[in-house]
């Protein structure tokens, strides 16, 4: 099939847009955080895991860390297994645990390597369990009662949060030609397993590595002002504004907390972006427009 010269052009303009980036970016480490629409709409997982081997082929390292919040509750449903949330998390005892665990680091893991290896790429399932990757904590969560007229302490279970990152096996894996996928469950000193927030360990594994980017992807345009106008070219103090005055607020606090923290401890930007665009992380990192919030420390 022939392009006519504006097609050609344009197909030209966008490859020399990309170049300087590629170049910057090159041996670069970037961590994604893979979630939301782009999980559970196929066209859209095949898209990011063709982003996905992109970067990695122009000489980009990729971590991929997943969720699978939507297919943890679908099966839990199948088995007619009872689910409570607090404060939005969902309370977790052994059997559901289980549940976590086979769907984390079974099926929805081996689907996105699968996706990665359909479009001529290789992947590496793993969980934080493999090679002491994720050493995790229980959370600790506090919830005000009403009838206490105080705070009080909720357990809920096998949820938990990072304690420490080991990355030797990541390095392992980056020095070669595969690219990791990581399912967010850790485990204690006494071998106890806990699922934890994937953006959080994306948030961790980006720090430790210091990582070029960390890329946040969600159900929504990015960060948005009053007048649900997209933010972005964002330092940590507008960011830290933001948050004190009110527009940044909800359930967007939590992500942007965990890009804020990245940012501040090294990670040189972090990106939340719209995983509901097809391409959404090659046009985030290779287009001079992108389509989402950055939030770095370089002012602009």
């Amino acid at each position: 099939m022939s392009l006519n010269r504006e097609s050609a052009l344009q197909i030209a303009r966008v490859l020399t847009e990309a170049l300087p980036y590629i170049q910057n970016f090159n041996g670069r480490t970037v961590v994604v955080k893979f979630g939301g629409n782009a999980m559970v709409d196929p066209q859209l997982h095949e898209s990011f895991a063709r982003d996905v081997v992109l970067m990695k082929l122009v000489g980009m390292n990729p971590v991929v860390v997943h969720g699978g919040g939507p297919q943890i509750g679908a099966l839990l449903e199948k088995l007619n297994i009872h689910t409570e949330f607090v404060n939005g998390m969902r309370v977790t005892d052994a059997q559901t645990m289980d549940v976590v665990e086979m769907v984390l680091g079974g099926s929805v893991n081996k689907e996105i390597v699968s996706s990665i290896s359909r479009s001529g790429g290789k992947a590496i399932g793993v969980t934080g369990k493999d090679g002491g990757l994720i050493r995790a904590r229980k959370l600790k969560v506090n919830r005000y009662s009403p009838e206490l007229g105080a705070s009080e302490i909720i357990d809920i279970g096998h949820v938990g949060e990072v304690d420490k990152i080991d990355v030797g096996v990541l390095n392992v894996i980056l020095g070669s030609d595969f690219i990791p996928v990581i399912a967010p469950i850790g485990v204690d000193a006494e071998g106890n397993t806990y699922n934890i927030n994937a953006d959080l360990v994306a948030g961790k594994i980006a720090q430790v590595m210091q990582a070029e980017k960390l890329m946040l992807l969600t159900n929504v345009a990015g960060v948005l002002d009053g007048e649900g106008r997209i933010l972005t070219g964002l330092t940590t103090e507008r960011v830290d504004e933001l948050i004190a005055d009110g527009t940044i607020s909800g359930g967007m606090l939590p992500k942007v907390a965990c890009a804020l923290d990245a940012v501040k401890a090294g990670v040189s930007s972090a990106h939340i972006i719209d995983g509901r665009v097809p391409h959404a992380v090659l046009l985030e990192i290779f287009t001079d427009v992108g389509i989402g919030t950055l939030i770095s420390n370089r002012r602009n």
